[in-house]
């Protein structure tokens, strides 16, 4: 059998993005759930949709979590290693926008301060354990000249939880219907996390602050 032409490739991919974006912005989450749920009746078509989803993200600011959830309801528990993947490949945009745009000034300034305090991948790591949107990390990674490397590294630990927790709750069709994915997590879940990136970070910025005393 023949291989698909480029162009017609190129034509399956846009019509995929279409219908996850549609999909993404429905006002019903029935909505949501029917044209995934079409989506996953083929896993080959479901992956395409899901990179699709994952790359448009950073354009609309949409939540990373979408991206697990999403992944959870195709794939189940499995994955979770393609989520924690695409979580920290969604995120390199917006580290590299501030790393274009940083400059010299007091906030590149002080984003070094605490770089240097902390460490570039505990600064991230810990970093990315607090509740914060994902793209104001990335962006204050940038614009304080962490490595790629060690953002990458310390990017895939520290979403590491929430992959993990989005991914189970989109393996819940109940959850998906029912609610957004920013709101999936449980209180107990979501305060445990950031007290561990608290405990991480304690110690470093504790010493920054009494150096500038």
């Amino acid at each position: 059998m023949a291989l698909p032409s480029g162009r017609t490739r190129v034509a399956v991919g846009a019509g995929v993005l279409v219908v996850v974006a549609a999909a993404a912005l429905a006002v019903s989450p029935s909505a949501a759930v029917d044209a995934l749920s079409w989506l996953a009746a083929d896993p080959v078509r479901y992956l395409l949709a899901v990179v699709a989803l994952a790359a448009v993200r950073p354009l609309f600011a949409w939540p990373t979590t979408l991206v697990g959830v999403a992944v959870g309801f195709g794939y189940g528990v499995v994955g979770i290693p393609l989520a924690l993947v695409l979580y920290t490949l969604t995120s390199v945009p917006p580290f590299l926008f501030g790393r274009r745009t940083s400059g010299d000034g007091r906030v590149a300034a002080a984003g070094r301060r605490v770089r240097e305090a902390t460490g570039d991948f505990r600064g991230v790591a810990a970093s990315r354990l607090f509740p914060a949107p994902s793209d104001v990390v990335s962006v204050g990674s940038g614009v304080a000249g962490v490595p790629l490397r060690t953002y990458l590294f310390g990017t895939a630990v520290g979403e590491l939880p929430w992959a993990l927790a989005s991914v189970l709750a989109g393996a819940s069709l109940d959850t998906l219907a029912s609610g957004a994915p920013a709101d999936v997590f449980a209180p107990q879940f979501v305060v445990g996390v950031t007290a561990l990136g608290i405990l991480v970070l304690v110690g470093p910025l504790a010493r920054l602050v009494g150096s500038l005393q």
